[in-house]
C-alpha cells in the first residue's frame, strides 16, 4: 500500500475540505458572497451547470430543496448552484435595478461562484444555463441583456425587466421566458409596487429581445400547446440565437415540467 507523507496527507485533506462546502450549513464563499451546489448522483465526465437564482426574500437553498428546480436539474444529470443574494436590512434581494444600485457587482458574482465551483468540481463550463425565479428571474434577464458573458442560454421564470427598461441589449442570446397567465405577483402586463419601482411589461421585453436577437417578424413563428404550457417560438433569428415564450395558466410558481421543458430546449440548440 502506498503511504503518504504528511504534507501529502495534509494537502489531500485540505482538497477534501475545500471541496465539501455547498451543502445547508456549509455554504461556499467566495470575495463577494456566498452559492451552495449539488452533483447529480451518477457523475461521469465534466457536468453541465444550472445555476438558479432564487426569488425576494428567498436563499439558495430554497432552490437545492425544490423538487421543481432542485430534483429536476440532479435527475437530467446537471449540477445546480444557487447563490445567495444580498442580505440587506429587512431581506434577500439581487442588485438588478438599473436605478437602485446596492453595490454589489452581481455578474462578477456569478462568475466568480461559478469559477469556485469549477476549482472544486468537475464541470462542463461550455454548458452553463442561467436562470432564476421572480427578481433572480429579472436578475437573469439583466446578465442576459446587459453581461451575457459564455453563459450558453438563459431560463427566467416569473420576472423580466423592470422601468425603465432596457432600450437595447448586449447582443443575441439563448432565452427562454415562462410565465404563469394568472400571476399576480409579477403580472405579464407588470406592475407598479412602489413610488417609482415599476414592473415592466414582458411583451415589451420581447420586443426588446426579438430586436437583440435579430429575429424578422415581430410575431412568433410557431406556435405550440405542450401540455399545460402554450410556447410561442420566434425562428428567422440571428445565427446562434433562439428566443421562446411559454405560458402557463397558474400563478406566480416555477410550474411542474419546467425542468425538463427547458433542459430539452437547451440540450436541442444549434
Amino acid at each position: 500500500m502506498l503511504k503518504l507523507s504528511g504534507l501529502s496527507a495534509l494537502m489531500i485533506c485540505a482538497a477534501t475540505m475545500a471541496q465539501a462546502c455547498g451543502g445547508a450549513g456549509d455554504a461556499c464563499e467566495t470575495a463577494n458572497g456566498t452559492y451552495h451546489i449539488s452533483l447529480p448522483d451518477d457523475v461521469n465526465g465534466p457536468v453541465p451547470v444550472v445555476m438558479f437564482l432564487h426569488g425576494y426574500g428567498s436563499h439558495g437553498m430554497a432552490s437545492q430543496n425544490n423538487q421543481v428546480v432542485g430534483q429536476a436539474v440532479r435527475d437530467r444529470g446537471y449540477a445546480l448552484i444557487s447563490p445567495n443574494g444580498l442580505r440587506g436590512q429587512r431581506t434577500t434581494s439581487w442588485n438588478f435595478h438599473p436605478e437602485f444600485d446596492r453595490g454589489r457587482d452581481e455578474a462578477a458574482f456569478f462568475e466568480e461562484a461559478l469559477e469556485d465551483a469549477a476549482s472544486r468540481h468537475d464541470l462542463d463550463m461550455d454548458r452553463v444555463l442561467l436562470a432564476g425565479f421572480s427578481l433572480g428571474g429579472s436578475m437573469t434577464s439583466y446578465i442576459a441583456c446587459n453581461t451575457p458573458g459564455d453563459y450558453a442560454a438563459f431560463a427566467p421564470v416569473a420576472g423580466s425587466f423592470w422601468r425603465p427598461e432596457p432600450a437595447s441589449c448586449d447582443r443575441p442570446v439563448n432565452l427562454f421566458h415562462t410565465h404563469g397567465w394568472r400571476d399576480t405577483v409579477v403580472p405579464i402586463e407588470g406592475r407598479e409596487v412602489g413610488s417609482g419601482f415599476i414592473q415592466g411589461n414582458v411583451f415589451s421585453a420581447f420586443e426588446t429581445w426579438r430586436l437583440a436577437n435579430g429575429c424578422a417578424q415581430p410575431h412568433a413563428t410557431k406556435m405550440q400547446d405542450d401540455g399545460i404550457f402554450m410556447r410561442r417560438r420566434w425562428d428567422e433569428c440571428a445565427s446562434g440565437a433562439a428566443l421562446e415564450l411559454a405560458l402557463f395558466p397558474g400563478g406566480h410558481t416555477v410550474p411542474e415540467g419546467w425542468g425538463d421543458m427547458v433542459l430539452d430546449w437547451f440540450e436541442n440548440l444549434p
